[in-house]
């Protein structure tokens, strides 16, 4: 793996799904990952968790003998999940579009299964499902927006460290920050 960067690994449109599957502190078996990706083949699925256990991004948990094979548990190392500064600066605009592409991929295909999910329940309801899809516009000095982030991200992380429990769901967050206009001359 030492030739693969770590967007090319991480950003790959499977292995991203595989890797948001396990977000939330989730360990799950490569039969537990299948069936949260049921539209991934079987051998595409386990190519694509060899390749990010040999990289360090899923680390084994657990292992088990069941039927004379070794069941392995997995979960995700979110530092290695995470691109350095300097992996970001290196990327080329098609690289980011790529990756942009396959984070945007990913967040359709959470959606759809969860829609697919509400309609087998029976009603898709999205107020008492607790999703939500908003955009607002944000006027914000650099120096106002690093304060916002780190404040946003001092939220998150209070409730990233919740353990699942009984009344817990597991929701993902996702945010998209992008300059969409210049700034104002006055």
């Amino acid at each position: 793996m030492a030739n693969r960067s770590s967007a090319d690994l991480v950003l790959h449109p499977v292995r991203l799904r595989i890797c948001q599957t396990l977000l939330g502190g989730r360990s799950l078996t490569t039969a537990g990952m299948a069936s949260q990706l049921p539209d991934v083949p079987p051998a595409t699925l386990y190519r694509h968790i060899r390749t990010l256990a040999e990289a360090g991004v899923l680390t084994v948990v657990e292992e088990r003998q069941v039927r004379g094979t070794t069941e392995r548990t997995y979960a995700l190392d979110l530092a290695a999940t995470e691109l350095s500064a300097n992996a970001l600066a290196s990327m080329s605009p098609e690289d980011h579009r790529k990756a942009f592409m396959g984070f945007t991929a990913g967040l359709l295909a959470l959606f759809d299964r969860y829609i697919d999910g509400a309609l087998d329940r029976g009603k898709v309801d999205l107020v008492r499902d607790g999703v939500g899809y908003r955009q607002t516009a944000l006027w914000l000095t650099d120096s106002e927006l690093e304060e916002f982030a780190v404040e946003m991200r001092d939220v998150v992380q209070r409730y990233s460290a919740n353990a699942p429990g009984k009344e817990r769901k597991r929701r993902v967050l996702s945010t998209i920050v992008i300059p969409s206009d210049s700034p104002v001359e006055e």
